[in-house]
C-alpha cells in the first residue's frame, strides 16, 4: 500500500515540475518577446547612434538643460535626412515643441503609437499627420538644426510620451 501511494506521489511530483517548466519557458518567452526595440531611425544612421556630447550639452535621458531635465533620447541624424517608421506605427497627429517663434525652423514633430509604446519625434517634418505607416518606411524630413543651434550634432529628439525614459528601446 505504501509502494503505490509512493509511485502515485512520485508521477503527480513529475507533472508538476513538468508543467513548472513549462511555465518558466513560456515567462521567458514572452519576457524576450516584449523587448521592444526601435528600427533604423534616420537615413545615414543604421543603429540609431545617440548624439553624446557637443558645445549644445548632451543627448541623454536626464542630461541637464540649465534648471531643468532632458526628457528624451537624441538620435544622430542629418538635416534633411529621410525618418522612417522604426515599427509599424500609427500616425497620431502633428506636434509644436517650442512657443519660441526664433525656433521656427525646428518647430515641427509627430505623436505616434505602435508595439505597445507612444511616443514623439521631434524636430521632424512629417509626411502625413494620420494612418498608419509601415517599419522602414518613410515618415518625414530632418529638419535645419544647424539653423537654430549651429555646431549641435542634428538629431531627432525621441520622447516617450509619458516622458518615461526611452533608452531600453534602443
Amino acid at each position: 500500500m505504501l509502494g503505490e501511494k509512493q509511485q502515485k506521489l512520485s508521477v503527480w511530483i513529475t507533472a508538476e515540475g513538468l508543467k513548472m517548466r513549462r511555465l518558466l519557458v513560456l515567462l521567458a518567452l514572452l519576457w524576450v518577446c516584449d523587448a521592444v526595440k526601435f528600427g533604423q531611425l534616420c537615413s545615414g544612421n543604421p543603429s540609431n547612434s545617440r548624439r553624446t556630447s557637443d558645445g549644445w550639452g548632451q543627448g541623454h535621458y536626464g542630461a541637464g538643460r540649465g534648471g531643468r531635465l532632458h526628457e528624451g533620447l537624441d538620435i544622430k541624424c542629418s538635416d534633411g535626412s529621410t525618418v522612417f517608421a522604426p515599427f509599424d506605427v500609427t500616425l497620431n497627429g502633428k506636434l509644436t515643441v517650442y512657443t519660441d517663434s526664433s525656433k521656427a525652423a525646428i518647430n515641427e514633430g509627430i505623436n505616434l503609437s505602435g508595439e505597445g509604446l507612444c511616443f514623439k519625434l521631434f524636430y521632424v517634418r512629417p509626411d502625413r499627420t494620420s494612418g498608419r505607416v509601415m517599419k522602414g518606411q518613410r515618415i518625414g524630413t530632418m529638419l535645419p538644426m544647424q539653423r537654430v543651434y549651429p555646431g549641435i550634432t542634428s538629431h531627432v529628439h525621441v520622447q516617450m510620451c509619458d516622458k518615461s525614459d526611452p533608452t531600453r528601446y534602443f
